[in-house]
């Protein structure tokens, strides 16, 4: 079993890992649907987790028909969800600050690897409080390719200037796990929506249920503790 000190850097993904946003988005996706005239499944979003905006766009209209707009719905939805998370805030999830504590202490470089674009990121860890704690951030609007291809991941070692097979990467969906297990770093998956897919288990070298479990699973060698 490695070691937390065996890794040269961690990677981590945002939606649903460091933030808790899914759900933000998912509130915010069906109230414009619904506005705009249509009806999803309630737990319809939640096959949408790792999605980066153009596949969520496509898969709505998969659903909905191609005489969806896209163009209404994303002006929609981002009033909607502006309006949720100024008001309700954006949690940190749970043993993320620890992880970020711990490489701080040890000078390990960390980099937030995700499908969202750079706009929505800067505003999800500014109201979440966070934006300090990731100095390096690779988002849809650095790669050509999104998860589940692993170009963002590979982007994020080649930023922090290490291999990527020296990386640990922390993902919370399908998609993340598929696009970091391509890219040839460690993989520890910690979902965020259920049922847990098997190919998924499969392709993780670690699953946990929130990071906390982090230092029980790939123990730290140092007097660090949560």
């Amino acid at each position: 079993m490695p070691q937390l000190i065996d890794f040269s850097a961690f990677i981590f993904d945002m939606d649903g890992l460091v933030l808790d946003t899914e759900p933000t988005y998912f509130a915010a996706w069906q109230q414009a649907v619904k506005a705009m005239g249509y009806q999803l499944e309630p737990d319809a979003c939640k096959a949408l987790s790792g999605f980066d905006y153009r596949q969520v766009e496509a898969q709505l209209q998969a659903w909905l028909g191609h005489d969806f707009n896209t163009l209404t719905f994303k002006q929609l939805g981002a009033e909607c969800w502006r309006n949720h998370v100024y008001e309700h805030g954006i949690m940190v999830k749970k043993g993320v600050i620890a992880l970020l504590d711990y490489a701080q202490q040890q000078e390990i470089p960390v980099c937030l690897a995700t499908n969202s674009s750079a706009i929505y990121v800067q505003e999800c860890l500014a109201i979440a409080g966070i934006t300090l704690r990731f100095p390096l951030v690779v988002t849809s609007d650095d790669v050509e390719r999104v998860k589940p291809k692993p170009d963002i991941f590979l982007k994020a070692a080649e930023r922090m200037q290490v291999d990527i097979h020296h990386c640990v990467v922390f993902e919370d969906s399908p998609t993340g796990i598929l696009a970091a297990s391509a890219s040839g770093a460690y993989t520890v998956y910690i979902p965020s929506t259920f049922p847990v897919k098997p190919l998924t288990v499969e392709l993780s070298d670690c699953v946990l249920d929130d990071l906390t479990q982090v230092f029980e699973t790939l123990p730290a060698q140092s007097s660090f503790r949560i």
